[in-house]
């Protein structure tokens, strides 16, 4: 019998939370949608959060993926933006978690070379390269959507590989592997 899954793929964002889904029929992968969820309008941090979780919610109950890819934050020069873009990563995997869905993280590098052989691509590189893959017509305006779209490709090239990066298939085993940062 022929393995089927979906694999949701998120750019967690505080502005813009990009994302793409992909079903792999065997060893072939087929696109499913790609979107994001524009937050630029709203002010406050905390409705941004709860927006995420709910739109990532609402894409887990719509269209059932077995796994879930996310990019994980690079830390840049501001600290605050790494703090935001963490919290929005974490609403995003709750979500999946409290769905019992299996996550991997994936450093932006690793989602550039997968799709583009190249660690240090752009996003317009990394969108075309897509483009290509997946037979899309068109690319969106903002490349936030095919970032989640990227994510989920490389979950799709990495996996049966042995290392793929940090991987939570539920509450307990994202406790297990990070209990130095939960309080008891």
């Amino acid at each position: 019998m022929i393995e089927e899954k979906i694999i949701l793929g998120i750019d967690p964002g505080t502005t813009i939370m990009g994302f793409g889904l992909i079903k792999v029929i065997g060893k072939q992968m087929q696109f499913i949608q790609l979107n994001e969820l524009d937050l630029k309008k709203y002010n406050d941090h905390y409705l941004k959060l709860k927006l995420i979780f709910e739109r990532t919610i609402e894409l887990i109950d719509t269209h059932k993926p077995d796994e879930i890819a996310i990019e994980a934050p690079f830390y840049g020069k501001n600290v605050q933006s790494m703090l935001k873009l963490g919290r929005a990563q974490g609403v995003a995997m709750a979500a999946g978690l409290s769905r019992e869905i299996p996550i991997t993280e994936y450093l932006p590098k690793k989602i550039k070379m997968a799709i583009t052989g190249n660690g240090n691509a752009s996003k317009e590189q990394v969108a075309k390269m897509l483009q290509s893959l997946l037979s899309l017509k068109t690319l969106p305006k903002n490349l936030d959507a095919t970032d989640g779209l990227a994510a989920a490709v490389c979950h799709f090239y990495n996996s049966g590989k042995v290392s793929v990066g940090k991987s939570y298939s539920g509450w307990d085993t994202f406790v297990k592997q990070n209990g130095d940062r939960v309080k008891k």
